[in-house]
């Protein structure tokens, strides 16, 4: 389709091109470039999550004619999840770009500096730096609907069976990437460490080793965490089920971060991995959104995927939320403002003063798929909320009623943090010229 453009790692020089063609038709179109990572060791996390997204900006533009009866163009530029490519696709499409996905904490913490200068918003949903939340120090980076600090929490509520004073004495160990994404969430359990007096013991994975984690999994064996909190990405995930299947680690206590919660990394070892949970921002199920895909995308053809099955999956289904997140600050914008044709800095004012209610929701064919979301000037991530989900062997199925985050315990930290960073990097503009509106 004419709208949608596909950046490859092979072709540089012609992706290159293709980005000075796409900039020639911004008045006529929304262009919302997207840093994938379809190849290389994480493509099966980024792979499910980059049909979803594109799928659903398809359907949009198949449908409606876009957004506001203005069409999207869709701009992929492949990463392989490599920071310096991520760089590298970031100024390849940052032309008339009107928002930057960079898809990794790494790429996101090289550009978030950029974007204050290039007045292009950041969209990580679910990822990045859990500090973008201060939005007076982060004008134009936002990581709605939830942050890894948010997730951190939640997991060690959950749990706690609800009341963390319970994981008091506990051994709770987190298997991480050894990379800025893996780390993120060490802060925030060290403070509820301290804060609930159980011991964290972090055991990194590093790059080379996410297939074979044979010394981190004797390392469990032999330090006898009471849960397992896993912070993982691509192979790393299966890499660590199959190890806790081998050694024979008991399931219902070892779990994932949202990122941790692929069917693909649960189907090759099956009723094997049952109980095995991962938090999730969305809920599986068969929503009405997900007919209007087939009817407008995969009955044409023109979707990545290869089977209906595929719509099934929870991150598909992520990658639909996510465009759909990023879909609405663009109407939002177009309805404040009474143009079609917005500015990167108009969709900024979007991403601010979201507010997806449940009845929003039910018109988009989304009611129960996500929780309700709102941001503001002070909050970019909105906080909304996540799921519990068990894996019974052969799918996910939801193991939680809807789980909070503490604002009172990690906005402090979220302030802290900003202000550090703020202060390395000075002079930093914060909200600059930006009114809070």
């Amino acid at each position: 389709m004419k709208q949608f453009t596909n950046f490859s790692r092979a072709v540089a020089a012609g992706a290159l091109a293709v980005a000075m063609s796409t900039a020639a038709m911004a008045s006529d179109s929304l262009n919302f470039p997207n840093l994938t990572y379809r190849t290389g060791p994480f493509a099966g996390t980024g792979t499910p999550i980059m049909n979803g997204q594109r799928d659903y900006m398809l359907m949009l533009n198949a449908r409606d004619g876009g957004i506001g009866g203005m069409p999207v163009n869709y701009i992929e530029c492949e990463t392989g999840y490599n920071t310096n490519k991520g760089v590298e696709c970031y100024e390849k499409t940052k032309g008339d770009a009107l928002v930057t996905q960079p898809w990794s904490t790494g790429i996101t913490l090289q550009v978030l500096p950029r974007t204050n200068v290039d007045r292009i918003p950041i969209l990580a949903p679910g990822y990045g730096s859990s500090p973008m939340s201060d939005g007076n120090t982060f004008a134009w980076a936002y990581n709605p609907p939830v942050s890894y600090w948010d997730g951190a929490y939640m997991i060690l509520d959950h749990i706690g069976g609800g009341d963390m004073s319970t994981l008091k004495g506990k051994k709770i160990a987190l298997l991480h990437l050894d990379h800025p994404f893996g780390k993120e969430p060490i802060p925030l359990l060290e403070k509820l460490s301290e804060l609930h007096g159980f011991e964290l013991l972090t055991i990194p994975v590093g790059l080379k080793e996410m297939q074979n984690q044979s010394s981190q999994w004797l390392q469990i064996r032999r330090e006898r965490p009471d849960n397992v909190v896993m912070w993982g990405w691509g192979a790393m995930n299966a890499g660590a089920i199959t190890e806790a299947v081998k050694t024979r680690y008991p399931m219902d206590q070892f779990v994932g971060i949202w990122w941790s919660g692929s069917d693909a990394d649960l189907q090759n070892v099956g009723a094997k991995a049952k109980g095995y949970k991962s938090i999730s921002f969305n809920a599986p199920g068969n929503f009405p959104v997900l007919d209007d895909i087939r009817e407008h995308v995969f009955s044409k053809g023109d979707s990545h995927i290869k089977s209906e099955n595929d719509m099934d999956t929870i991150f598909y289904q992520r990658g639909i939320v996510i465009s759909m997140i990023l879909a609405e600050a663009a109407k939002t914008a177009q309805d404040n403002f009474g143009e079609k044709g917005i500015s990167a800095e108009q969709l900024r004012w979007g991403l601010e003063n979201l507010n997806i209610t449940d009845a929003r929701l039910e018109e988009l064919g989304m009611a129960g798929m996500t929780p309700p979301l709102k941001t503001s000037c002070d909050d970019h991530t909105g906080h909304s909320g996540a799921w519990m989900l068990e894996w019974n062997g052969e799918e996910f199925v939801k193991a939680s009623d809807l789980l909070v985050p503490s604002r009172e315990l990690i906005k402090p930290l979220e302030e802290e943090k900003s202000a550090e960073y703020a202060q390395n990097n000075a002079p930093w503009p914060g909200r600059g010229d930006l009114a809070c509106n």
